[in-house]
């Protein structure tokens, strides 16, 4: 068998072999010296690829990359392959697809789970996610609140941060206390004794024990009964005791539990401490914040900033004020049947109509020759088992559910202890100081009420849901109140104002930061104050009718203590 060579033409004028001699079966791409060869034959290249986008000159299967392109040869593969098309000829890659970074695939893969809606989420999520929400906010309130400097800044607005007096510039500052060292102090103190009691008592109704959301009643006004907010040093009885040299220090049960549960306190407050010879005495100023109630105000929630708005700070007390007012009222049997006691009201003039209320004055014995007299108060009796009860009355309003976050009308009957919980959280101070002046009249028992707008903003009309007794002594305990702690409060700063001299002194509460001042202020000081009285409800803009019933706003009060179930005495 003899090899025969080809032969091989030349072609003097350019690369490759003469047109003519070009064989038919060899698929030859026509290119130039520029052209980048990318290899020399493509075996693999896609015909419908290729033909899809034939000017693409960067494709790698483009014809262009590479000299010799069998996939033009029809011939070649249909002599091959006869009963295979070439279209149906598909490259296998072992490499598995590449994964989304980021999400689910259902967001990125829009073609195939066109039709799919994300599985929903399971509810134990949800709830953990929530959860994980709260726990992140309370972490942010606490850091805000230590690199602000104190446990209670940076969650108030500034209208509420304001001073309860102006402090003017010759004032003088003496000294200042941190409410930290008053939580060290204790002092145990003996038995009162009654000097006194003056005033009235009616009996309880006991039938607004049996009263609940379902069969609320309507709170009433009591606009003919005098109600009387008389300071230490305008009280007769007091100053005829201090004559008689009974005591070294005189105070109201109002101002000692101010003094008493000082470390619970948020906003401002203000005492005028008179120093006459060797006698102290503790006063407050003609429209004071002791007069008023205090609401929301150890809450988390802050409260509207105008002072004009019902929900705001001054509002909220001034309603406050008037529901405990009309509630220690409208709980009694108004049938004529009253206690009375040693002297009349001091304060009532002859023939006037007064509010049931009892005037104890009451006498501690703080050191050797240190004595103590207060002015303690008691708004009801009962008799039970043939021996009389006193009783102190006050009333918790809501005003609107959305600060609290209870609703008392469906919270109540089923979960009263957890509404008096929330409220023990949002008013700590203001129960703490109720339940101290319960302890400082030896009251045998302390009747809370429950009463709520009518309307959220409706802030004349309201409604009595229910009332609820304790004992103060149990109450006490149950709210962290030490009445040991109570007494070392006020035995310390008796025991430092007594070390000053003759003259007039204001102990004001920091209103941004935990702690008391002490100033010396001019004789004079406080005397010729222009005080702006709050209008008779009669008397103030009544708002527009809202289905056939007046509509508008101020309200309640909260507390700061754990979250805890007290259970009431029936």
């Amino acid at each position: 068998m003899v090899f025969e060579v080809a032969t091989v033409p030349f072609n003097p004028d350019g690369w490759g072999p003469p047109d003519p001699t070009n064989p038919p079966y060899i698929p030859f791409a026509p290119f130039s010296r520029s052209d980048k060869l990318g290899r020399i034959a493509d075996w693999t290249r896609n015909l419908n690829t290729s033909n899809t986008n034939p000017n693409r000159s960067n494709n790698r299967n483009n014809a262009s990359d590479s000299a010799f392109d069998f996939t033009l040869d029809s011939d070649l593969y249909s002599t091959n392959h006869d009963d295979i098309n070439d279209s149906t000829f598909r490259l296998v890659d072992g490499k598995p697809p590449p994964r989304p970074k980021f999400g689910p695939k259902w967001r990125f893969n829009n073609n195939q789970n066109r039709n799919q809606l994300p599985q929903r989420r399971d509810e134990e999520v949800e709830a953990k996610r929530r959860e994980a929400e709260k726990d992140r906010a309370r972490r942010d309130r606490i850091y805000h609140n230590r690199s602000a400097g104190g446990a209670n800044q940076g969650r108030r607005e500034s209208a509420i941060m304001k001073s309860s007096v102006d402090i003017q510039p010759e004032w003088n500052m003496l000294d200042q206390i941190p409410f930290g060292t008053f939580s060290k102090l204790s002092f145990v103190v003996s038995e009162p004794e009654d000097l006194l009691l003056c005033g009235g008592l009616e009996y309880y109704d006991r039938s607004f024990d049996r009263v609940t959301p379902k069969s609320e009643r309507r709170l009433e006004r009591f606009k003919n009964r005098n109600f009387f907010k008389v300071t230490t040093t305008d009280d007769p009885v007091i100053r005829r005791f201090a004559n008689e040299d009974k005591a070294t220090v005189f105070a109201t049960d109002a101002i000692l539990s101010t003094l008493m549960c000082a470390p619970r306190s948020v906003y401002s407050w203000d005492i005028v401490v008179q120093r006459v010879g060797n006698k102290l005495f503790f006063d407050k100023r003609d429209g004071s914040q002791l007069d008023l109630l205090s609401v929301h105000e150890t809450s988390q929630e802050p409260l509207p900033e105008a002072k004009d708005d019902i929900n705001s700070a001054y509002s909220l007390g001034v309603e406050a004020a008037y529901i405990n007012q009309n509630f220690s009222q409208q709980v009694l049997l108004r049938d004529g049947n009253k206690v009375v006691f040693d002297e009349a009201n001091p304060f009532a003039n002859e023939g006037e109509e007064v509010a049931s209320v009892a005037y104890r004055y009451r006498r501690w014995k703080l050191d050797e020759n240190l004595y103590l007299v207060a002015r303690c108060e008691l708004q009801s009796v009962l008799d039970v088992n043939n021996q009389k009860q006193f009783l102190t009355l006050n009333a918790l309003n809501e005003f609107d559910s959305k600060y609290s976050g209870l609703d008392w009308r469906q919270k109540l009957e089923t979960q009263r202890g957890a509404v008096l919980a929330t409220e023990l959280k949002n008013n700590a101070n203001k129960l703490a100081k109720w339940t101290a002046q319960a302890l400082l009249g030896s009251a045998d028992m302390m009747k809370l009420g429950y009463v709520s707008r009518v309307h959220p903003r409706d802030h004349f009309n309201h409604v009595i849901l229910a009332v609820a007794g304790y004992k103060p002594k149990d109450f006490a305990s149950q709210i962290n109140l030490n009445t040991a702690n109570m007494w070392g409060i006020v035995k310390s700063i008796v025991d430092l104002c007594m070390k000053l001299g003759e003259g007039k002194y204001v102990l004001v509460k920091d209103p941004a930061k935990p702690q008391v001042r002490i100033y010396e202020v001019p004789a004079d000081a406080f005397e010729n104050d222009y005080v702006e009285e709050p209008l008779p409800e009669d008397e103030q803009v009544q708002p527009p009718a809202e289905n056939g019933e007046g509509v508008a706003e101020t309200s309640v009060a909260a507390t700061d203590v754990g979250d805890k179930e007290i259970d009431a005495v029936p």
